[in-house]
């Protein structure tokens, strides 16, 4: 035995040896860049990515752990740079190289080290650096100095978003009393915060330390305010860009500044950190990284107004990168085994495919199998059209043999009128078409207009184009609409953003976005491209009682700027200003801007949009809330998603023909002991309850009782219920979302009355169960002679052939034959006990009405 065992671990080390010493490792950053005294550079040593899949985390290099032991740092010309606490100091001009050696690797990496101006104090920017140490410290938060009202007498912008007025506040405001020139230490701005005199916020700059003598230095040197000559910050980095980590994994963090005199700065003592979801990594103010949880998040790096993050990836299970060895009993190795075969039945079809598959080797996941016809002619039905199907198209779809029903069946149902009512509904939740907003026939304007895009298949940035270049009569021309419900140019602005790019940037309107890199300058450069938009008729006689309102644009006019007292230069998002002297209708360049294929939010946006329609999650959640503190959860497939639909015109049917013809797409919803943690990933269909309109539907198709829907109109002050929309109308059917029905609200539908995704609710409630219950909705329908429970039972079918159609018209599947039987014989129980056909056939139908394989999509 003792020989056996030897002989096993010769073995096992006999292999090892050469693979560790084949694996490398990497040092961060590459390339050291050192300007000005005493400039510093912090050090990363991480493992190499552990696979090629893991490799590749959506175009960046994914790292593994850092190597906190056995490393061995050296200047090759000490006289340039000196090593402390894994840092390189700058000492005198001139380049070198760093050489780094780690045990256990059989390579010395070389860092070029190139060190500039040494022999020069460091000029501490305003902006940069004075601005960014009183962010780090809090004191310029809205508890503290950046509160409205300031605390003490001493106001700051909040988080620093004005360093004009903070720059007076400090060097100016009472006389210039805060700061001494002649005596930085004697200054109040460094006395209050070290204690030095009594200071309400507590201890928050220590005598000494990095940020103090910054201070202090600033102070000296006349604490100059933002210079012309100052160089430019372009962009910042935070380093490793992706890495891969296991659960209790601690990940330091660098964060680089680029400026554009091609300067590379170390900012990390500097740059403030959070965590895009905490249920993974944990990050504190010094930007060490906690991992505590299994799945993918996302660090996010501030400094200086600007935002960057890194991956940090937890795979749940072991990555796998190759057949796994079959050493018996290592469960490990068995679940790398399983892994190995359900990737391997899984067979991408087109670039979705592809790009999760390599997420899920990536992540240590594996798909579920493919779900069966029965639950795909459902699936596809409901997400594509908001309908069941009827049942002679289940029953023609699951007789079908031809191995192209799913794609044959995927291209009826984008070319279906039912594919028209359930995406206009779509687009008008998110450009609220709401009654309580506009005059009937305004409303009944903007929902034709938006049917006739999307019944003549208008790509999406000419749909977009149309809205935002819309003028003229309101009844004529529907868009218009859109002006009618958001009236300043603040809010058409806000209201722009988030329904065609997902940004939700009305935090830009008092100060400096905190979650964004959007100032409260290019807010109001944005919103100064609506400036000269006004509308004739806004109400008063006959006519303009019924909507009717012309948009015109004027040749002059500019929106104030309250903190400023004057007008921004009109300026689409990142983009330079126009001439504000320019008599033309300014947002000709803001929907060039908003649509052009190099405006990456445009498409992202939508992409998102649809994506969260077919799966019930976003590629980004929420899925109003694009911004770079909030990625998604994979870079790639969105990056190469948003460039497909450019590339395709901006058909969105052309999308979701890829989306509902991917593999990924038509997987089962059914959970497996390799993918039941995954809740962004897709490795299953996510099941989600019906939205409430769709439910709705699905009861009246069902049931085949139609809702008569009541319509709030206008009387004066008053609005009253009245019948409006002719019988046989659908809840998608209704353009207005000002119609009254219990069951609509009950179930959570949009209210339409901001432009976001959460005004429509999926949560769970007593009332929706009281709904499904004894509800008017479902119980009158089915004690309705109208019921379809009246043709089967005047039609003597037997109990067998009632069951199975049952089962086909609400759950879109024929039923098991064990089920069949005990269905069939649990009505034969119940007539025996004296209950009536009627009775018995409506409790069969109520039971599939509220089991859970009705109310959710699966």
């Amino acid at each position: 035995m003792a020989t056996r065992v030897a002989r096993f671990l010769w073995l096992v080390a006999l292999l090892a040896s050469p693979l560790r010493a084949q694996m490398e490792f990497v040092v961060l950053p590459q390339v050291i860049s050192l300007t000005g005294q005493d400039a510093i550079a912090h050090l990363l040593i991480q493992e190499a990515a552990p696979n090629v899949e893991a490799a590749q985390a959506g175009g960046q290099r994914a790292a593994g752990p850092a190597i906190a032991n056995g490393v061995t740092l050296q200047i090759a010309e000490p006289a340039i740079a000196k090593i402390e606490n894994q840092c390189v100091i700058a000492v005198a001009d001139g380049a070198t190289e760093l050489l780094v050696r780690v045990a256990g690797y059989d390579r010395i990496a070389r860092v070029p080290v190139v060190v500039r101006g040494a022999g020069q104090p460091r000029q501490w920017q305003f902006g940069a650096h004075v601005q960014s140490i009183l962010s780090r410290q809090g004191c310029n938060s809205g508890a503290c100095h950046g509160a409205l009202a300031g605390k003490g007498g001493f106001r700051l912008s909040l988080r620093g978003y004005d360093s004009d007025a903070d720059h007076f506040a400090i060097t100016a405001h009472d006389f210039g009393r805060r700061i001494e020139p002649a005596d930085p230490t004697n200054s109040l701005l460094l006395t209050k915060p070290s204690l030095t005199l009594p200071h309400k916020g507590g201890l928050r700059l220590e005598p000494g330390t990095l940020d103090y003598r910054i201070l202090a230095q600033w102070i000296s040197a006349g604490a100059p305010g933002s210079q012309q000559d100052d160089a430019r910050l372009t962009s910042i980095e935070v380093l490793p860009e992706a890495v891969q980590l296991e659960v209790d994994d601690s990940q330091p963090l660098v964060v680089l500044a680029h400026y554009a005199d091609g300067r590379t700065e170390d900012v990390t003592t500097w740059a403030r950190f959070s965590s895009s979801d905490e249920t993974v990594a944990r990050v504190d103010d010094k930007g060490i990284v906690q991992v505590v949880g299994r799945g993918r998040g996302a660090i996010v790096a501030w400094f200086a107004s600007r935002i960057a993050n890194t991956k940090i990836d937890v795979p749940y299970h072991e990555p796998y990168t190759h057949p796994a060895p079959s050493l018996v009993g290592d469960a490990s190795q068995v679940s790398a085994m399983q892994r190995s075969g359900a990737l391997q039945e899984f067979h991408p079809q087109n670039l979705i495919d592809r790009v999760l598959l390599d997420e899920w080797r990536s992540l240590g996941l594996a798909p579920s199998p493919i779900c069966d016809d029965a639950t795909f002619l459902r699936r596809a039905y409901l997400d594509a059209t908001g309908a069941l199907p009827t049942p002679e198209q289940v029953q023609q779809f699951l007789d079908d043999a031809d191995p192209q029903r799913r794609p044959r069946l995927v291209d009826q149902l984008l070319g279906s009128p039912r594919f028209v009512d359930y995406w206009s509904y779509q687009w008008s939740d998110l450009l609220l078409v709401n009654g309580n907003l506009l005059r009937p026939k305004a409303v009944e304007a903007f929902y034709r207009w938006i049917r006739t895009q999307v019944q003549d298949n208008v790509p999406w940035d000419q749909f977009a184009r149309q809205i935002v270049l819309a003028r003229g009569d309101s009844l004529q021309y529907g868009a218009t609409n859109f002006y009618a419900i958001h009236q300043t140019p603040e809010a058409m602005t806000e209201n722009v953003c988030l329904a065609f790019m997902g940004l939700s940037i009305e935090c830009a309107k008092c100060h400096n976005h905190p979650l964004e890199k959007w100032t409260n300058d290019q807010y109001y450069a944005m919103a100064n491209l609506f400036s000269r938009v006004r509308a004739k008729g806004w109400g008063g006689d006959a006519r303009n009682g019924d909507g009717v309102r012309t948009l015109v644009v004027l040749d002059r006019g500019d929106l104030i700027q309250p903190s400023r007292g004057r007008p921004q230069p009109p300026a689409a998002l990142d983009s330079p200003p126009l001439d504000e002297l320019d008599s033309e209708d300014r947002r000709i360049s803001l929907a060039t801007w908003l649509t052009a294929p190099e405006n990456p939010y445009f498409s992202r946006a939508i992409v998102n949009r649809v994506w969260a329609n077919f799966f019930g999650v976003g590629l980004i959640q929420p899925v109003d809330d694009l911004r770079s503190s909030n990625p998604a959860s994979s870079p790639r497939l969105m990056r190469q998603l948003s460039d497909y639909l450019a590339q395709s015109g901006y058909d969105l049917r052309v999308l979701m023909r890829l989306i509902m013809n991917s593999s990924v797409y038509q997987l089962s919803s059914e959970a497996t002991p390799l993918n039941r943690d995954d809740q962004r990933f897709f490795c299953r269909y996510y099941p989600r309850r019906l939205m409430a309109e769709v439910l709705h539907d699905a009861v009246v198709q069902v049931t085949n009782v139609p809702t008569v829907f009541k319509e709030i109109e206008f009387s004066g002050a008053d609005k009253q219920p009245t019948d409006f929309y002719p019988p046989g109308t659908t809840a998608l059917g209704l353009y207005d979302s000002a119609v009254a029905n219990r069951f609509l609200q009950a179930f959570g539908r949009h209210q339409r009355r901001i432009t976001c995704q959460c005004e429509r609710s999926d949560q769970p409630t007593v009332v929706q169960v009281l709904h499904l219950s004894n509800g008017e909705t479902i119980n009158e329908k089915l004690a309705s002679d109208a019921c379809v429970l009246t043709d089967w039972l005047d039609s003597s079918l037997p109990l067998e052939t009632i069951v199975q159609q049952a089962y086909i018209r609400t759950l879109s599947r024929r039923p098991a034959t064990l089920e069949s039987q005990r269905v069939v014989q649990e009505l034969r129980d119940a007539l025996a006990a004296g209950a009536s056909p009627r009775e018995a056939l409506e409790d069969l139908l109520w039971s599939l009405l509220s089991s859970s394989e009705f109310l959710f999509a699966h």
